[in-house]
């Protein structure tokens, strides 16, 4: 079954035969598969009222497990973002009441998020989404191959990092 992707690699084997055009199998239907996540990933978290950097917020959150609380600066470090750009992310949050932001007790220089109540039924919900839209995509494999793909993945990202 011939995609897309082996139409452009045939043709950049005829136009360029002196080159090896074989990584373009794998990496060019892995961001094929990524322009298509985001896609899915925003969907799914806009029927939740959420764009997906205040997912990623709320979702390391979440993740860090009750009381759902991370210092200003973790969650910078979770969500790879700079110390200003998750003052406006955590401004906007709080405004929503997904988020509360206080000084921390022992340490008025740093700032702790807690994700609120709404928050956390919100963030919960978008991950339910999240999940389905997923798993939807991957049920097209069998169970074998998702997780040899999932290793291939894996020793691929890190040879890359």
């Amino acid at each position: 079954m011939a995609d897309e992707v082996d139409l452009i690699v045939d043709a950049w084997r005829r136009e360029r035969p002196d080159l090896d055009v074989e990584p373009m199998h794998v990496l060019s239907r892995i961001s094929r598969l990524a322009d298509l996540l985001d896609e899915r990933r925003a969907a799914a978290f806009v029927e939740h009222g959420l764009q997906r950097h205040e997912f990623d917020v709320l979702a390391a959150l979440r993740r860090a497990g009750a009381p759902f609380e991370l210092t200003a600066g973790e969650l910078c470090a979770a969500t790879h973002v700079t110390s200003g750009t998750m003052t406006s992310r955590l401004d906007r949050l709080v405004a929503r009441k997904l988020v509360i932001r206080r000084a921390d007790a022992a340490d008025g220089r740093l700032v702790r998020v807690r994700l609120t109540a709404v928050g956390r039924r919100r963030v919960d919900a978008a991950l339910a989404a999240l999940l389905g839209c997923e798993r939807e995509l991957l049920d097209h494999l069998p169970a074998a191959g998702r997780e040899q793909l999932a290793v291939a993945l894996r020793r691929l990202l890190a040879a890359a990092g």
